[in-house]
């Protein structure tokens, strides 16, 4: 007896069918579920590191082709190990996910946002040289200030260091992400 006959002995052909359609259906929605959530940072609403360095493979294969310019943004928080120690961990998540829309919100579409680690952040902007991300950079740490965190009626401050690097034909995207790094360090240690 084959598979199929199997299969059709006192079901209806058609009812089996319908059912293995359903099926392939809800494992292709996990599928990708699964595959979105391998880019996603589990906590915040931006790409992880993984999904963040893709967008930044895309950005490198556009630029290179077409001779357009991109940025990226390295953000660190500042004093957020004291949110974490005086407010404690929930509060610092809470944090992490305020900074994370915050971010997303002043952003284009086209843009990526991601979370490097701990509470390091990172964007890229396409279609704009360093000045644009100068005044991002300058946009987004004036926010950063104006946002009233509040957990369990304490308040805490959210700012952060931004490191700037225009995409000029970095050799590969941790060689950017580096570069960028390093200039959010030297403005964080020049405050």
């Amino acid at each position: 007896m084959t598979d199929t006959a199997e299969l059709s002995i006192g079901t209806d052909p058609q009812a089996e069918i319908a059912r293995l359609r359903a099926e392939v259906e809800a494992l292709r929605i996990r599928a990708e579920a699964a595959e979105a959530a391998a880019d996603h940072d589990v906590l915040t609403p931006v790409l992880n590191r993984r999904g963040f360095v893709a967008a930044l493979h895309r950005a490198v294969a556009y630029c290179t082709r077409s001779k357009e310019p991109a940025v990226l943004l390295y953000l660190d928080l500042d004093g957020f190990k004291g949110v974490n120690d005086r407010l404690g961990h929930a509060a610092g998540d809470a944090a992490l996910v305020r900074v994370g829309r915050l971010l997303l919100d002043n952003v284009r579409v086209t843009d990526a946002v991601g979370r490097m680690g701990g509470d390091e952040f990172a964007l890229l902007l396409l279609n704009a040289g360093l000045e644009e991300g100068r005044e991002k950079a300058l946009s987004l740490s004036a926010a950063l200030a104006e946002v009233d965190f509040t957990w369990d009626g304490q308040s805490a401050t959210l700012g952060g260091s931004f490191g700037v690097r225009a995409f000029t034909g970095q050799p590969d995207v941790e060689t950017w992400l580096a570069e960028a790094d390093a200039a959010m360090w030297v403005r964080k240690r020049g405050r």
